[in-house]
């Protein structure tokens, strides 16, 4: 039959109904739908935000060695050789002369060299903390953006589907006006109803007819979203000739505790971070009220010659200690302990700020999915018994007792809820996956258990 579609498809809504649970890591394979399953891998392999977070992680992880080994002494080892010739013209070459010395020389040098300063005050171990606590939020920032691409690219898909099914609704939709305008038609030349109702009628079927476009510049934009987060549009479009349904949603695990939120989430994670390394950035600050002391030492071998470079006599040793103390700068240690301490508020208030708009977050989640639920049921319940009345309406125009008019108009109601249900089905998969993004999905201890 010709409006078996929107019964079919209303079947299939209604038989995937049952919610998956999300699981902590791998969550978007929950919802059993290949074009989820291929677009979020492809995103992990070649999104473009991903491989600018990882870079950032590798920059962040050099930054946090090279703190690390501050720490520790430093050498090198070095060698020259030269050649000279000093002009007697010069007073240095007439001095030369005066006591004996050579006017042409060749000088060869090699030694190594270490240089270790003591963090006798902590302010090196203080910058190591600094860099260390960076590099933990630059991670958890990678990890941010790993989550988000993740859920974006599921969101995209859900619209897609969710377009999928509305299109091929409005376009059964579309063709119940028009034979419920031919139909009216008809009955206005034999004279049963008034040309006004037609000309209704036909305006309906238009404005259904029109009502596809909008439905698919978004099945179009939705495909060029997907493409931007997997890095290539141009394999999404052939799912335009794959339709599916919207899968059921997920129900994640809704847990506002905040101890476990720190755990659960990148943000707050990074935000915690950038608070240690602020504070420690006010350990460096206040090391400059000390001194700094440092060691050095030289040993290597210098001669005139090849030939005596290997003697006892050509060893070159040298030890040093030097210590600078800033006695006198004007405030300029004080203004930067202010800054630091000044920098350590900022983000401490923008932890702060983070865990409210998280725990807003969590809120929103947890009553878009309640009142998305409980629209799906009330609007279930609406096509179930409108579905009831469709077929009412058929039995009774099989008997005689309505017009063939009667049955399609009750044919483009139930069409008209049943794209209501779709696109409830569809918000309520999306509020699943904002749920879980909330909920810092994959991503902490979970992550880790089941990474």
């Amino acid at each position: 039959m010709r409006f078996a579609f929107a019964r079919v498809t209303l079947a299939a809504i209604l038989a995937t109904s049952t919610p998956a649970i999300a699981a902590a890591e791998g969550w978007w394979h929950q919802f059993h739908d290949p074009l989820i399953d291929t677009a979020v891998d492809n995103a992990l392999a070649a999104n473009l935000d991903l491989a600018a977070a990882s870079a950032r992680v590798e920059q962040a992880r050099a930054l946090d060695q090279r703190g690390h080994a501050a720490l520790w002494p430093s050498a090198s080892l070095g060698g020259s050789a030269e050649a000279d010739s000093v002009s007697r013209q010069t007073p240095f070459g007439e001095a030369s002369r005066s006591l004996g010395f050579p006017r042409h020389y060749e000088l060869y040098q090699s030694g190594a060299e270490a240089q270790w300063e003591i963090d006798l005050f902590g302010g090196l171990s203080a910058r190591r903390r600094v860099a260390t606590a960076q590099a933990f939020a630059t991670v958890a920032e990678a990890d941010g953006v790993r989550l988000a691409v993740i859920a974006e690219t599921a969101d995209a898909c859900l619209r897609l589907r969710g377009l999928q099914v509305r299109i091929a609704l409005a376009q059964d939709q579309a063709r119940l006006r028009a034979e419920l305008a031919n139909l009216t038609r008809l009955r206005s030349r034999e004279g049963l109803t008034s040309d006004e109702e037609a000309n209704r009628a036909e305006a309906d079927s238009a404005a259904a007819t029109a009502a596809i476009a909008p439905l698919r510049l978004a099945l179009a934009f939705a495909i060029d979203r997907i493409g931007v987060l997997t890095g290539d549009a141009k394999p999404w479009r052939l799912q335009i000739e794959r339709p599916g349904l919207v899968p059921a949603p997920l129900e994640p695990a809704l847990d506002a505790d905040p101890a476990r939120l720190m755990r659960r989430r990148p943000d707050l994670a990074a935000a915690e971070q950038r608070v240690a390394a602020s504070h420690a950035g006010v350990g460096v600050a206040r090391a400059e009220y000390y001194p700094h002391v440092s060691l050095g030492g030289l040993i290597g071998v210098a001669s005139l010659g090849t030939a005596s470079i290997t003697s006892g006599n050509a060893v070159n040793a040298q030890g040093s200690a030097a210590i600078r103390w800033r006695l006198f700068d004007f405030g300029r240690v004080d203004a930067e302990l202010a800054a630091a301490r000044g920098r350590e508020k900022e983000a401490l208030a923008q932890w702060r700020q983070a865990a409210l708009d998280a725990s807003a977050e969590v809120a929103d989640a947890i009553a878009a999915l309640a009142e998305g639920h409980r629209e799906e049921a009330e609007l279930q319940r609406q096509v179930a018994l409108l579905t009831r009345s469709r077929d009412q309406a058929q039995a009774a125009f099989t008997q005689g007792v309505l017009s063939r008019s009667d049955v399609v108009q009750a044919d483009r109601v139930l069409a008209e809820a049943t794209d209501r249900l779709a696109a409830a089905r569809e918000a309520l998969a999306r509020a699943s996956v904002a749920a879980v993004r909330a909920m810092g999905g994959g991503y902490g201890e979970e992550a880790t258990q089941h990474g």
